[in-house]
């Protein structure tokens, strides 16, 4: 059976600037992107005749969260797409990209931009100043109120201690995914925190819930990437290599609560989709972006997609080798969100997808012809395998 995954290609791939705090419009830092994305591709404003993104417009889950909506891009970039998509519940922050493949291989588009807008680094320090609520409304998810709050920082300290629990994972095995994240974000220049990092720094920062402290959560910045997917008839045509997508896994997790998982891995169910649509396996990949809002997600996202067994990731983490820039599997090789800024979800995309085409700089990885992207967390979880042209 033919696969849609097989229909499309990455066809160009751009980002603007990325600050802590840039203090420019959500509209421009988008444009910026989607017209490096467009050249990339070799492709101009009126080619483009599909518009997706995430979340869409009047989506918030705090200041600065949502982006601009389509309508304002579309405006501004004088196109005439024939399909616009946004949205925020799916496959996390793949949504569009499943939307934009969906679209392209039912004949709707030939060229479909994504992109993904965050402008949270400005927004949260004026709405401090403004004396205005920072981060998501407060919710009433019943098994977790009860330690403070909503599912962020406190479902994932949650599932963090649990894990620690049941499998003697520790501070010092997790602290590995922040250090190796900092270590590759000094090789990016893009990156909001390159300074070194040690152990012993982890360890005495501050506690936000434990087990998790403040090295453990993704760093609020302003920035955006873009996508452009195209059909595969166009990929001979490209100026640079295009990336093809090799298989999607997109399924929700079992049950939302964060402490109520019967399965502590959100991811596990896109996971074993993604995998039944390929002939690939774990051990083919050779670079991983994966979700680090939290660490502990980024463990789970290694158990989940089988590079591990379950409950051996700290173990697979530990000292970092593994990890690591000439590891089995480099991971978050931008830096990640810990380190590099919360690009939330499509900057994996875009780091995966320079690898693949050998335009990482000092931070490529050899060989890179396999990589795979995870962003989520319960219940929205997404997963992507890519693979480079040839």
């Amino acid at each position: 059976m033919a696969k849609f995954e097989d229909a499309v290609v990455v066809s160009g791939i751009g980002q603007s600037e990325v600050g802590r705090r840039l203090g420019r419009s959500a509209l421009s830092l988008t444009l910026d992107a989607v017209t490096e994305a467009l050249d990339d591709a070799g492709l101009r404003p009126e080619d483009v005749d599909g518009l997706m993104t995430y979340p869409g417009g009047g989506t918030a889950l705090g200041p600065g969260f949502a982006g601009p909506p389509l309508t304002e891009v579309y405006d501004a970039l004088q196109v005439a797409p024939g399909v616009i998509i946004g949205g925020f519940e799916g496959p996390a922050q793949l949504g569009p990209v499943l939307n934009a493949a969906l679209t392209i291989s039912g004949g709707l588009a030939r060229h479909v931009v994504v992109y993904r807008t965050v402008t949270e680094g400005s927004a949260r320090i004026e709405a401090r100043a403004a004396g205005r609520t920072v981060g998501p409304p407060a919710g009433p998810p019943p098994w977790i109120t009860a330690f403070g709050g909503g599912p962020g920082p406190v479902g994932p300290a949650l599932l963090a201690r649990r894990h620690f629990h049941e499998y003697g994972t520790t501070r010092e095995q997790l602290a590995q995914i922040a250090l190796t994240a900092r270590r590759h974000a000094a090789l990016n220049p893009k990156a909001v925190y390159r300074d070194q990092l040690t152990v012993e720094d982890y360890l005495v920062a501050r506690m936000i819930m434990d087990p998790l402290c403040l090295l453990d959560c993704d760093v609020h910045c302003d920035g955006s990437t873009a996508l452009v997917l195209s059909a595969a008839s166009y990929a001979p045509d490209t100026p640079h290599p295009s990336v093809h997508l090799e298989a999607m896994g997109v399924a929700p997790s079992g049950r939302p609560d964060y402490a109520q998982h019967r399965d502590l891995h959100p991811a596990r169910r896109a996971a074993a989709q993604m995998w039944s649509r390929t002939e690939l396996r774990p051990a083919d990949v050779d670079i991983a972006g994966l979700y680090d809002g939290f660490s502990i997600l980024t463990l789970l996202w290694l158990e989940a997609l089988g590079f591990c067994p379950i409950g051996e990731g700290g173990r697979f983490v530990e000292d970092g080798s593994r990890i690591g820039l000439g590891g089995e599997l480099p991971l978050n090789t931008n830096g990640g969100q810990l380190s590099g800024g919360r690009l939330h979800g499509l900057g994996f995309v875009h780091e995966v997808c320079l690898q693949l085409r050998g335009q990482a700089g000092n931070r490529q990885v050899q060989p890179a012809r396999v990589g795979v992207v995870g962003v989520g967390a319960t219940p929205y979880v997404g997963c992507l395998l890519l693979r480079a042209a040839g």
